[in-house]
């Protein structure tokens, strides 16, 4: 199972905020985030909130054809706790899970009632993930109608012995056909998800999945370098010494790889994961996370944050729903960020990007350490920015620590 939420404070009954937090509503983007919990199957390096048909049996509230009402529920709920405000919505991201095995109408419906509830910002980007297996072109067609114009696909490998591995299901052919339906669809940006590491991939192995990915032609590529979370099967399966653990080396040599096929396929990193073929590819919802934005996380176990209050919801979709329907919030705990605490999560965020971090958000001794780290060449300092040089990207947990 998933691991356990992090402690914190209870919220009242109601959901209701501080005000100084709500106070900061609109300084800065609105986003929503929709989590999905469920999953055909539970893919061994998954640690996400999700469940298959079994872990939930018929559970009220925990089935996929109901859980559409149950996030609408939670948005007029958002709306009674935001206030009446004017805050149109910038950006909607579905995640999961599988967001594509909710029926693409009842989608669109959450859509239509965020629209309804906040209103939408002009070109609010709204994406759903999908597996490749998860969608038809029918079903694609239907999310473009009810307003979908981004879609990010599972790829995650082109190489069937690293799938296994993996516990993905997709066949690798079905991916360039899943583009191909989301193109004819007219979505306006595609995105293939990457990960790198898996035990048993040899870097051959990685440059076929590159390789696959590019021949879709993509408008963005994640890659994201496999982490043994503890918990899951993947976990259990390396301390049994079935899988080695990811070599560090190894994984740098994949991202110089990942970093060096996609800038000479035209598209360039802005996040140290994450690269895009034209700035408006750029994931604006995660660019909000990345910047400190306001986000309603909407689900079970869906993380908010508004003016430096975080809140998560319970875990379980049959109690999620339950809290609902008798009219209380679905938020588990609470905590509120000092100062301190976002100073700092500023920095380790901001210098993933590339348009980098202003000096001025450093204290003393982090101002006192730009000179060496520039010197070592792990960053570059322009108009009062700091910015990541690809080594420093490798090394990007070392430097946050050295700035705070």
């Amino acid at each position: 199972m998933p691991p356990a939420q992090p402690a914190g404070l209870p919220l009242p009954a109601d959901g209701s905020l501080p005000d100084p937090a709500l106070a900061e509503l609109g300084t800065q983007p609105f986003g929503l985030y929709v989590h999905v919990p469920f999953c055909t199957v539970r893919c061994g390096y998954c640690d996400f909130n999700t469940y298959t048909a079994e872990e939930l049996g018929d559970a009220p509230g925990a089935s996929r054809s109901t859980y559409a009402e149950a996030v609408i529920h939670e948005i007029r709920h958002a709306r009674r706790v935001l206030g009446d405000r004017d805050l149109p919505i910038d950006t909607i991201f579905f995640g999961g899970g599988t967001p594509t095995l909710i029926k693409p109408a009842d989608l669109g419906a959450v859509v239509a009632s965020a629209a309804a509830e906040f209103g939408l910002a002009h070109h609010t980007e709204i994406t759903t993930e999908a597996n490749p297996d998860s969608v038809t072109a029918w079903d694609l067609e239907e999310l473009r109608l009810a307003g979908f114009t981004r879609i990010s696909f599972g790829m995650q490998s082109a190489v069937d012995h690293v799938l296994k591995v993996l516990d993905r299901t997709h066949d690798p052919l079905r991916v360039p056909a899943a583009v191909a339906w989301a193109r004819a669809a007219g979505f306006e940006e595609v995105s293939l998800d990457l990960i790198y590491g898996t035990p048993g991939e040899s870097l051959s192995d990685w440059e076929t999945s590159l390789d696959a990915a590019l021949a879709c032609e993509p408008d963005h590529v994640s890659a994201y370098s496999l982490i043994v979370e503890d918990g899951t099967a993947l976990a259990r399966r390396v301390r049994r010494g079935e899988l080695p653990m990811p070599d560090e080396d190894d994984l740098a040599d994949k991202y110089e790889l990942a970093d060096d096929r996609l800038t000479a396929a035209g598209l360039e990193w802005y996040e140290v994961s994450n690269w895009a073929r034209r700035p408006e590819s750029r994931c604006r919802h995660n660019i909000l996370y990345w910047t400190g934005g306001h986000w309603w996380g909407a689900g079970p176990g869906a993380h908010s944050h508004v003016g430096g209050v975080r809140w998560w919801n319970v875990k379980h979709p049959a109690a999620y729903a339950d809290r609902l329907a008798a009219g209380t919030s679905p938020a588990m705990a609470h905590e509120v960020l000092s100062d301190e605490d976002r100073r700092v999560e500023r920095i380790l965020l901001e210098l993933r990007l590339r348009d980098g971090l202003p000096v001025l958000a450093l204290d003393r001794q982090g101002r006192s350490q730009v000179a060496r780290l520039v010197e070592e060449g792990l960053v570059t300092l322009a108009t009062e920015r700091l910015v990541l040089t690809r080594r420093g990207r490798l090394l990007a947990d070392g430097v946050v620590r050295d700035l705070t």
